[in-house]
Parts: C-alpha cells; sequence; structure tokens
C-alpha cells in the first residue's frame, strides 16, 4: 500500500495484519475516489470511520487535507495505524478514536468544532452485509449529517452485492460506482 498523491506521494504504508478482517481498497479504485472528489480535499476536515490502517484518511492528508479523524475498533490494527501515522510525521493533524464506531459516534463528532468536510464509511464486507439500514441511518449517517459542513461529502464502500438505499436519512446518494467486488457511492444532504 502507498500514497499515491500530494506530498507523501510514493510513500509506504503498513497494511493490515494477515487475519484481519480489514481489506484495503486498491490502488486504482482509491486513485479514482480521489479523482472524483477533486478539490474538496484541500483544507478538509475528514473523517475516516472503519479506517483499518488509514490508507483513506492519510491519502486526504497527503492531498492537502487540514486534519483527519480516524476510528477503528481492532488493536492490532490500531498500532499499525499509529506507526502510519508518526512515519509520515502526520501526528499534529491525527486523531485516533479507538473503539466501535457505531457505539460513540454521535458523541465523538460532537466534540469537533466546526463540520466534517469529508467522510470515509467502510465497514466490514461481513458486518455491512448483516446491516440494518435503519440502525445504520441512526448511528452513523444521522450523526455525519448533522456535522457535515456545507459541500461536504459522505464515500461510503460496500461489497458489490449490497446496494445502499437512495436516501439514508438526511444523506442521499449522488453518485454511484461499481469496481470489480466493490461498490462506491458518494452521499450528500438530500436537498442538494
Amino acid at each position: 500500500m502507498r500514497i499515491l498523491a500530494g506530498t507523501h506521494k510514493g510513500r509506504k504504508l503498513l497494511s493490515p495484519p494477515g487475519r484481519s478482517r480489514t481489506r484495503p481498497i486498491t490502488g486504482a479504485v482509491k486513485k479514482s475516489l480521489f479523482g472524483m472528489l477533486g478539490d474538496r480535499v484541500r483544507g478538509a476536515a475528514v473523517v475516516d470511520l472503519y479506517c483499518g490502517t488509514g490508507t483513506l484518511g492519510l491519502e486526504a492528508l497527503s492531498r492537502g487535507a487540514r486534519a483527519c479523524w480516524f476510528v477503528e475498533r481492532s488493536g492490532e490494527v490500531l498500532r499499525r495505524l499509529r506507526r502510519n501515522i508518526e512515519a509520515l510525521g502526520l501526528a499534529d493533524c491525527c486523531t485516533v478514536w479507538p473503539g466501535s464506531v457505531t457505539v460513540a459516534l454521535a458523541r465523538r463528532l460532537g466534540e469537533l468544532t466546526g463540520g466534517v468536510d469529508l467522510a470515509f464509511v467502510d465497514p466490514p464486507y461481513a458486518a455491512a452485509r448483516r446491516w440494518s439500514w435503519p440502525g445504520a441511518v441512526d448511528t452513523i449517517f444521522s450523526p455525519l449529517a448533522r456535522r457535515l459542513a456545507p459541500g461536504g461529502v459522505v464515500v461510503l464502500r460496500l461489497p458489490r452485492q449490497v446496494e445502499p438505499p437512495e436516501v439514508l436519512g438526511e444523506l442521499a446518494v449522488q453518485r454511484l460506482r461499481r469496481y470489480g467486488e466493490m461498490v462506491l457511492a458518494l452521499l450528500g444532504p438530500t436537498e442538494a
């Protein structure tokens, strides 16, 4: 895994441990995703949920995001995430929230002083296949929608067999792309 562009272009990142359930995004899909996001990344406040070793959030920081908050539950994966942050010298603009995304996300987002410009939601595929969409709206998408800055976007990555509803609470799918065995959905406020 490598950073594809920006100030840390070409830098290697530690991958998740072999027995973990995380699936890093491929370089080609990451390149396409950041191409779709374009200039929204520069100066953005980013939240990377189910972040694994941080490939999406760290890519955003390399491309000019101002800060990133990472959420991951696995202790072993968190250790690698912290090593990646330190290796890139980004500790001053990163905050790691260990634990479950669904348990404390609303409270944690409430601690932020400004809005979220960009959020990555990349749940384990096994969990996404079992998701109750109303439950995901209550614990993930509504808290994000309440904290989303004007022009902000939520990127949802799912296995190909799991298509998100067109509307998730106050968020709506604005763009949907399929890549092999995965789906990327870009979500924004329903009024947009």
